[in-house]
């Protein structure tokens, strides 16, 4: 739902001005939404199917970019961009915002004492999670500012609507 909600500093962006901080934290939710359900998914199969860390942080992180990509994926697509260009335009879009919130949420929680070992039922677990959430966002957000500022990132969404 959020993922169409790509109107927003236009002008800014496609003249490579500093982008609007509430730009920014749009982006910054949106690949945190898809990061998030993604790695709570893998998380869940891979504490169900009793994995092991290792394959279940790489499943949560796959699943994470999976849906990152195909919230603008799908965005794109519905407003018109064909297949081809429109896998382009999300990785374009997303690929540094995602990799930047999963290499700072996945740190958090490996440097967690106890968090790679806790179970779903654990608050250590669900803490460890958000917290790296919370703090990968705040890490993300200048960054997506930066992009966008520059014509990059999700600024490439914005040229298709």
């Amino acid at each position: 739902m959020w993922a169409m909600d790509h109107t927003h500093g236009h002008d800014e962006r496609q003249h490579g001005t500093a982008a609007s901080w509430g730009t920014a934290v749009k982006a910054t939710l949106h690949c945190l939404t898809g990061c998030a359900i993604g790695e709570i998914l893998g998380m869940v199969i891979g504490t169900a199917l009793d994995w092991g860390n290792l394959p279940t942080m790489v499943l949560a992180i796959g699943l994470a970019f999976l849906f990152g990509y195909s919230f603008t994926l799908f965005a794109v697509l519905r407003a018109g961009l064909g297949l081809k260009p429109a896998i382009r335009v999300a990785l374009a879009a997303d690929t540094v915002s995602i990799t930047v919130m999963e290499l700072v949420d996945n740190a958090i929680i490996a440097l967690t004492p106890g968090a790679m070992d806790a179970h779903l039922t654990d608050t250590l677990f669900w803490s460890a999670l958000l917290g790296g959430f919370a703090v990968a966002f705040l890490i993300t957000a200048p960054v997506n500012k930066w992009m966008i500022g520059r014509g990059k990132g999700h600024a490439v969404v914005h040229a298709h609507h």
